[in-house]
């Protein structure tokens, strides 16, 4: 007859946390086996240095964490992008000045109002003067919103996360783009920066898409990462640098050629003298070609389309 096989004797799963019988470092050494301890623990304890460093916000934000923290400021970004399914998007910048329409008469009433009483107030003229010129750029508000909506409803819908309108996620220019975009019901990206004096996103920003950044420098980068075309209205220091460093990153082929479009010729011929440059002999007459002017919410759609389909591709 054939042998009884021998069943093995195997225990039971050990609980995952809990233990029958404590380990010997779950509690602390007592004083009566040595009373000079009194004390000494909770030192231990209390000092920084044995917080987990995940944990120690002063080391996390301290100089020798910088490395670590600007790789965090690249990976959150990727993560949440990913996640989405963002794949490509339109950048828009523009000034945070430049409001919509109500929102500039307002202003220019407010004023008027003050100089009734101070007909001769200098601060005041220059103030309201400047505050009509907002009034006339205040159209560019309009058309990012109408550019966005485009933009929005473009490939396969709102739904269609492929394409996707990204700004600073500012008042403004970056408004009117999250705001059109939102319209439409599309998802609309904001990027952030942490700044001494609080920063507050515009309300049109898709929640789960407004990030915040700690370093310009990688608010850069992903502003560029996925872009298909940058799209820049009258603006001051933000906007031209973010207009001059995208050109510099075109100009020397670091990365590849995109559109980008000026939106308000007469604005940017002033701001942005491109022949005097040329003429200097600083950079070539090759490099005008970088960008185009628009002034439409259609033309700056159309222009960007026959670029890609000059170029043998579909946007």
């Amino acid at each position: 007859m054939p042998k009884k096989k021998r069943l093995l004797s195997i225990p039971k799963p050990a609980h995952p946390l809990k233990r029958k019988e404590a380990l010997p470092w779950q509690k602390p050494k007592p004083l009566s086996e040595d009373p000079t301890i009194a004390n000494k623990l909770e030192a231990i304890l209390d000092s920084s240095c044995h917080v987990p460093a995940i944990e120690d916000i002063d080391f996390l934000k301290g100089p020798n964490a910088r490395g670590i923290r600007l790789q965090l400021d690249y990976l959150k970004p990727q993560v949440i992008f990913n996640k989405h399914g963002i794949e490509h998007t339109i950048v828009v910048f523009g000034s945070t000045r430049i409001v919509e329409p109500i929102s500039a008469q307002n202003k220019i009433d407010s004023l008027s109002k003050k100089l009734e009483q101070k007909p001769q107030d200098k601060r005041l003229l220059k103030k309201l003067a400047i505050a009509k010129r907002i009034l006339i750029k205040s159209q560019y508000y309009q058309v990012a919103r109408e550019f966005a909506g485009i933009v929005g409803i473009s490939g396969n819908g709102p739904e269609d996360s492929r394409l996707v309108v990204m700004t600073g996620g500012g008042p403004g220019i970056m408004e009117a783009a999250n705001r059109g975009a939102a319209e439409v019901q599309a998802e609309t990206i904001g990027l952030n920066i942490t700044l001494p004096n609080e920063q507050f996103p515009n309300p049109y920003v898709t929640p789960e898409l407004c990030v915040q950044f700690h370093y310009f420098a990688l608010r850069k980068l992903h502003f560029v990462l996925r872009a298909r075309a940058l799209v820049a209205f009258p603006g001051g220091y933000g906007t031209l640098d973010e207009v001059f460093e995208t050109l510099t990153l075109i100009q020397t082929r670091k990365i590849a050629p995109m559109p980008v479009v000026l939106v308000g010729q007469s604005f940017w011929e002033k701001a942005m003298n491109i022949d005097f440059l040329i003429d200097e002999g600083v950079i070539d007459a090759e490099d005008r070609d970088l960008f185009w002017y628009a002034e439409t919410a259609e033309d700056i759609w159309l222009s960007i389309n026959k670029w890609y389909a000059d170029k043998g591709e579909i946007l």
